[in-house]
């Protein structure tokens, strides 16, 4: 690893440069990305990592514009924010995957969605498809003794899990299985792309899961008809309209992107607690599901829209 660390040490979190350490292609839609930096020796949480979320800045596809660690304050994102996406990047958000090394050597693993063809290729997949060791991207993460946020997995102790996700939350889902306690119960549903994107990965015992290949369905139509029939809810069809789509839709016990009110409290005994998270209409469709027709508790469930279809994210 060649990449000198440029960070800044005033910042309540890790923000500097990285360096690609090393690439994996593990499946058609999937890509392995290794990235390290001496300034990850600083990162921490507080507990468990669960599906602790990063952002990452990827440069321009066609400038090749990206945003310098040089001389960051606590303004920096609110001036980011105002120069053109073709001088600055672009910011996205992913899970750390895993940690390796110790000291100035810890290096994030990241998996990375490629979306190839039509209107998913974002930024975020272009980079992927091309990266090499020794390109350069920008990282925000946790900086160890500073809250930072970005786990929203927040089960009750006793609850029986079910996590849902399309491909852009297989790294998040995978990434709780491995760190889930041995008697730790419930089940898994992940739609993929393709057949070849089926991935193996550390569960426990009493923990199911379902890989859905999607290949010519529509999409999210073989993660809501698996969920729906596991839950055995009848009549299960929801029409969900474009309009009525939050494209940054986020309800857990902490925050609502609606304005809802949160309870802020998750001291729950028994019952199951719902983790979803891929495309906002498919995981709006399966929120309607769960907490009109089941009446889930509010403090029992995460709804997360990674991404929506056809509308550009900001970070």
């Amino acid at each position: 690893m060649t990449v000198t660390a440029s960070h800044q040490t005033g910042l309540p979190m890790l923000f500097t440069d990285v360096e690609v350490v090393s690439v994996e292609r593990l499946s058609p839609s999937f890509a392995r990305i290794e990235l390290g930096s001496p300034a990850l020796a600083e990162f921490g949480v507080d507990g468990p990592r669960w599906d602790q979320r990063i952002k990452l800045v990827f440069p321009d596809p066609v400038t090749g514009g990206i945003t310098t660690t040089e001389g960051a304050d606590e303004t920096w994102l609110s001036r980011w924010f105002e120069r053109p996406a073709t001088e600055r990047g672009h910011m996205r958000t992913y899970t750390i995957r895993d940690v390796r090394g110790t000291g100035e050597r810890t290096t994030f693993v990241v998996d990375m969605v490629l979306h190839l063809e039509g209107d998913l290729v974002g930024p975020g997949s272009t980079w992927a498809s091309r990266a090499t060791v020794g390109d350069r991207i920008v990282l925000m993460a946790p900086r160890r003794g500073f809250p930072y946020g970005g786990i929203e997995f927040t089960p009750a102790p006793g609850a029986d899990l079910l996590l849902v996700g399309d491909e852009t939350a297989v790294p998040a889902v995978c990434t709780v299985l491995e760190q889930l306690p041995d008697d730790a119960r419930g089940a898994v549903f992940l739609e993929v792309p393709h057949a070849g994107d089926v991935q193996d990965v550390r569960r426990p015992a009493g923990v199911s899961i379902s890989w859905l290949a999607r290949e010519d369905s529509p999409l999210g139509q073989p993660l809501h008809d698996a969920v729906v029939a596991h839950l055995g809810i009848p009549d299960a069809e929801v029409d969900v309209a474009a309009d009525e789509v939050d494209p940054d839709l986020w309800e857990t016990p902490y925050y609502s992107s609606s304005g809802e009110e949160v309870p802020g409290d998750v001291a729950v005994v028994g019952g199951t607690y719902a983790w979803i998270a891929g495309e906002s209409k498919v995981v709006t469709g399966l929120r309607r599901h769960l907490v009109n027709e089941l009446g889930f508790d509010r403090r029992q469930v995460a709804f997360m829209g990674y991404w929506r279809r056809g509308v550009a994210m900001k970070s």
